[in-house]
């Protein structure tokens, strides 16, 4: 972690309380739940502190009472305005070097499956989800404290590592929000994080993102008219006919304008888990974008991924 990242975050003369898990304020019995879709949980809170309306004024009062440092109140003010956060150098490149390393072994190995295998048109492999399973060095860096703390200060509420998805080049992905795969009741207690396991070239395909897209409406599967059925039958087929249209729609509508994150080896970009974001296509051929990505709900809420209409593989805990 970058030096000074770290003494502003451990700071021992700032006293700090501790992060609590999400109450609902509409809680449910264990076996009321029986649809893992959007629709089928209450509208009902607490949202997190930084989605209400007196976000602005909240940080400020914090920062005033000591309750945030400088550097989070900054964060906060960020992921409020844009909803992302970014941070240079956040990691070091021994590290990096190692997780990367350990990866490479895993793949040799066959211990991780990446969805797709390298061609004669593209050497390199595709994507590996969840790879933490069976790499402890990429467990280490979801496990992170330091972006653990970040991530529970966006949040409000003591931040549960939950998914990695790691690979070597960009996953050209059209844009979309996060929460139709994966979500919580009480809404929006999801962030993700972004790490530059090299330095990022522009025509890689770097990560774009739309700043304030966080604010909009959350687009779920049954607002689009996405089944559990048609997901279980035709797999991502209707969300590629009627959920990415909508995300491209709303961008249209409101004038949104996408920014690529195109870091140095080791910069760690923070999402909110509404923020509309995807991959730029590669103008390369060829070209590697080593990134890993890190999911993170919060403590005591309902997880589940909102298309496949299952829970995670947290909510059995």
């Amino acid at each position: 972690m970058n030096g000074l990242v770290a003494r502003l975050f451990s700071s021992a003369s700032r006293p700090r309380s501790r992060f609590r898990p999400v109450v609902p304020e509409l809680p449910l019995a264990g076996d009321a739940v029986t649809r893992f879709r959007a629709g089928a949980f209450p509208d009902a809170g607490p949202r997190p502190w930084l989605d209400r309306p007196d976000a602005a004024a909240a940080i400020e009062a914090k920062r005033a009472r000591g309750e945030l440092t400088a550097t989070e109140a900054a964060f906060a003010r960020s992921w409020l305005r844009d909803g992302v956060v970014a941070i240079p150098g956040f990691f070091d490149e021994p590290r990096i070097d190692a997780v990367w390393d350990a990866y490479e072994r895993a793949l040799a190995a066959r211990l991780v499956t990446p969805d797709a295998e390298p061609t004669d048109a593209d050497p390199l492999p595709g994507r590996t989800l969840n790879a933490h399973f069976a790499v402890p060095e990429i467990a280490a860096m979801l496990n992170d404290a330091g972006v653990v703390e970040i991530v529970s200060v966006l949040l409000g509420a003591q931040a549960l590592p939950f998914q990695t998805i790691i690979g070597h080049k960009a996953s050209e992905q059209r844009a979309h929000s996060d929460a139709i795969h994966m979500t919580t009741y009480p809404l929006g207690y999801l962030a993700a994080s972004w790490l530059a396991l090299e330095d990022i070239a522009p025509d890689s395909g770097p990560l774009m993102y739309y700043p304030g897209s966080h604010r909009l409406p959350y687009v779920f599967a049954e607002d689009v008219a996405i089944s559990p059925d048609d997901f279980r039958d035709a797999g991502y087929g209707p969300y590629a006919q009627r959920y990415e249209p909508r995300i491209a729609a709303l961008i249209a509508e409101h004038g949104l304008q996408a920014r690529t994150f195109a870091p140095r080896k080791g910069d760690l970009l923070l999402w909110h888990g509404n923020l509309i974001h995807g991959g730029a296509p590669r103008a390369r051929s060829g070209s590697s974008r080593r990134a890993l990505v890190c999911h993170y709900f919060a403590t005591g809420c309902v997880t589940y991924h909102d298309l496949a209409a299952s829970a995670s593989h947290l909510q059995a805990r």
